[in-house]
């Protein structure tokens, strides 16, 4: 709830200081078409305003990217605390794209079951759920299975970094 209120806050600040800006930016280029200069000491206080308040601008932004990707981490850590872990699961195989086949498997190995189990209980060849599993790792940016339970481990323990989608 607090950063909610907190982007809502900076998102107002961006649209204030946006507008200010513009009134600063559209001043001094009248200025500039009036007298074609900035020598007076009014002029260059307004340019240097406008430039600070630009910056600001962009600052306000990065920061409220940042609020919005704190609140959607903490959300996903939250539903994954309250036993939702397998739409945190389906959130991280829909990013990796994964085909149907392959989430069977992913969910299969994220059980413990071995290859050869999972062919076995797929119907399929070890050969193919071999293939499965190297789509699923390259996929998910990850080497092998004790990495990918790794992904999983980090949403259940989240605490103050980052999810590795």
């Amino acid at each position: 709830m607090l950063n909610r209120r907190r982007a809502v806050l900076l998102a107002a600040v961006i649209v204030l200081q946006s507008l200010t800006a513009m009134f600063f930016v559209a001043d001094v280029v009248a200025d500039l078409a009036h007298d074609g200069a900035l020598e007076d000491l009014h002029m260059g206080l307004e340019a240097l305003a406008s430039i600070a308040l630009v910056g600001g601008i962009l600052f306000l932004m990065i920061e409220l990217r940042r609020v919005l990707s704190r609140m959607s981490m903490l959300e996903t850590a939250t539903q994954a605390a309250r036993g939702e872990m397998a739409e945190v699961i389906d959130g991280f195989f829909a990013d990796w794209v994964l085909t149907p086949s392959e989430r069977d498997v992913a969910l299969l190995m994220l059980k413990g079951i071995e290859n050869d189990e999972i062919a076995r209980l797929r119907g399929t060849a070890s050969g193919t759920v071999r293939a499965q599993c190297a789509a699923i790792f390259r996929k998910a940016g990850v080497e092998g299975r004790p990495q990918l339970f790794s992904v999983f481990m980090e949403e259940l323990l989240a605490g103050d970094g980052a999810p590795l989608k």
